[in-house]
């Protein structure tokens, strides 16, 4: 919690959204700058996998973060995450290691 409260709710060069399903909590979508590049990360509780909520979701994040180019860098492995970017109008640029880990580059130029 010090993390959100102070690095990402803290800084108002920060834009997050809390996405609700039927009133409740169902994840979120945030944008943030690293260095030069501006990212953005999702997040959404696993019972809301496979509904069409992320890309609701992140299409109407979208309309709002206008910084383009965008970046996400989601881990190799996790699948839903690089699809629903993809729908969304991201594209490959590469991939990157985060310690041990890899992860896909992707990148947004135009609107979703």
């Amino acid at each position: 919690m010090a993390h959100w409260a102070t690095k990402v709710l803290g800084d108002p060069t920060v834009l997050v959204q809390t996405v609700t399903v039927d009133g409740e909590p169902a994840g979120n979508v945030v944008a943030w700058w690293d260095r030069r590049r501006r990212f953005i990360g999702c997040w959404f509780g696993p019972q809301y996998w496979g509904r069409g909520i992320g890309t609701e979701a992140l299409t109407m994040f979208l309309e709002k973060e206008t910084a383009r180019p965008l970046f996400a860098d989601p881990f190799t492995g996790n699948t839903g995450s690089v699809r629903l970017l993809e729908r969304c109008g991201f594209q490959p640029a590469g991939t990157l290691r985060h310690g041990e880990y890899e992860h896909i580059l992707l990148v947004l130029n135009e609107d979703c």
